[in-house]
């Protein structure tokens, strides 16, 4: 009897808590299901860890695309208990990211982009907030030159100051990525500061190994891991504190140049660059309680434009050398027709484009082969939305897989090898595609295509007017392939040789 009561009075507590458990686990799962239940199918996800050791975390994207030849356009992956839905080929990308762009046009919570803006800027915001600061970052950007002669001549004169410095070098080996570098994020420079810095400016330096080191760590693995167990990840030291620092100590550069603007603001005088037309919008909105204008979107936005707008155009010249040295003949070819529509002596103009359809189409295969940003920046859906019989719930993360166009079959004449073909009529003219989708699609698609057009086409044209690039190893030795694969595919970097052309 006494056992009995003991029983009685010490385990009933625990019955009732396993009882209390296992509802709740039975509720959660039913909510689970429910919310996640209509998801697209995918690989089965591990416990705690989602799918996160069958992604190889180098090169994910091609995991991807091995995915999408499975489970067809629409699949979805767990980050730990999180759910991505991946969108792959054109006509599926069309249908959301353009045809339903108001559901798809969300940006995820991607930790690392998150960490160093936190949630701040035209880049990861969402919302009121990503409305007012994409239409004002448009109308200034314009205002400031875009797709005008102003921004022309900056990239002309960066041009120069660029094939100069390749001068020096003579007939000795050299590594062109750092002036490259410095060259491009001049002309950012001029837009957000309204000036250049010399080649030795230790504030210009402190801002490129920021955007280098804070990309170097968002397409490797440590990033990839951060991504998905942020928490955990975030714990060790190493690289990523040190990425880190050096992004709040370039966006504390921004920050010192916007409060030194603050000083002398004259709202009667049109602004000389963007930090003085945010500025300004700030003072004009000052009594609104709900504007969006402040010095946090204002570091959000410039960073998120300097450190995209530097490094994706730096990388996609390097990569264009590169391959002009790898196949000797494509080179020639564009050296000919730069003698036929510019000659030697001037330098090239954007208006030579439409007569200068090789070179143009060689600009177009370079970023097409390169891919360099395959999933492009992770979306999120705004609202719980059906599609192909599935149902992507509100909040859900999903990535545009930009890489199954750039290299569908069906949609290129060559897609495995470098070939300025594709975008080549039967006639030689150039022909647009609808699936060159490298600055992605919709709605998200990127702020800064129109100003990288023009840097590519200027910059490439202008150096192979004044050099030929030879490399340092055979032809067949030299390595096109990316050196980084993940959120973003960088260039490899190499040493070569100039031959000036008289």
């Amino acid at each position: 009897m006494d056992v009995l009561f003991a029983l009685h009075t010490y385990l009933w507590p625990v019955f009732i808590a396993a009882a209390v458990f296992f509802f709740i686990w039975k509720s959660r799962s039913k909510e689970h299901e429910h919310k996640f239940g209509r998801l697209p199918p995918g690989p089965a996800p591990a416990p705690v860890v989602g799918n996160f050791f069958q992604v190889y975390l180098k090169e994910p994207y091609k995991y991807y695309l091995e995915l999408s030849k499975k489970h067809g356009c629409i699949f979805t992956l767990w980050f730990a208990k999180t759910p991505v839905v991946v969108i792959s080929g054109y006509r599926a990308l069309k249908e959301t990211m353009i045809g339903m762009g108001n559901e798809f046009s969300g940006r995820a919570n991607y930790p690392l982009l998150m960490k160093t803006t936190n949630g701040y800027g035209v880049l990861v915001s969402n919302g009121e907030r990503w409305k007012q600061l994409r239409r004002f970052t448009l109308l200034t950007m314009k205002n400031f030159g875009m797709g005008r002669q102003t921004i022309e001549d900056k990239v002309k004169e960066e041009a120069s100051y660029l094939a100069q410095s390749f001068s020096t070098f003579g007939d000795s080996a050299f590594n062109p990525g750092n002036m490259i570098n410095k060259a491009v994020c001049n002309v950012i420079c001029s837009i957000i500061f309204g000036q250049r810095f010399e080649s030795d400016d230790p504030q210009l330096n402190l801002m490129l190994g920021a955007v280098n080191g804070y990309f170097k760590v968002l397409s490797s693995p440590l990033g990839q891991a951060y991504n998905i167990f942020p928490k955990i990840v975030g714990l060790f030291p190493g690289h990523l504190h040190d990425m880190l620092s050096k992004v709040e100590e370039a966006k504390g550069l921004f920050k010192l140049e916007a409060e030194a603007r603050m000083k002398t603001l004259d709202p009667s005088s049109p602004p000389k660059d963007f930090i003085e037309a945010f500025l300004l919008q700030m003072e004009e909105e000052k009594h609104n309680p709900n504007t969006e204008f402040n010095f946090n979107n204002l570091l959000g936005t410039t960073w998120g434009m300097f450190s995209a707008g530097t490094e994706t155009t730096t990388s996609t010249i390097r990569q264009s050398l590169l391959l002009m040295m790898k196949h000797p003949d494509i080179q020639a070819r564009v050296q000919r027709e730069i003698d036929e529509v510019v000659g030697r002596d001037q330098s090239p103009s954007i208006d030579d484009r439409q007569n200068m359809p090789y070179t143009d189409a060689v600009i177009h295969e370079v970023q097409r082969t390169m891919d360099i940003a395959p999933t492009a920046v992770p979306h999120k859906m705004l609202y719980d939305t059906e599609y192909r019989n599935y149902l992507i719930p509100k909040g859900t993360m999903v990535l545009p897989l930009l890489s199954s166009v750039l290299s569908d079959l069906e949609l290129w004449k060559n897609p495995d090898n470098f070939d300025p073909e594709n975008f080549l009529d039967e006639n030689g003219r150039f022909k647009k595609s609808d699936a060159f989708v490298v600055f992605g699609m919709g709605k998200r698609a990127c702020l800064g295509e129109a100003l990288a057009r023009v840097e590519l086409f200027i910059m490439f044209t202008s150096l192979l007017q004044h050099f030929t690039f030879r490399a340092t190893q055979p032809l067949e030795a030299i390595d096109t392939t990316p050196a980084i694969c993940s959120f973003g595919r960088l260039p490899r970097f190499y040493e070569c040789y100039t031959v000036h052309r008289t």
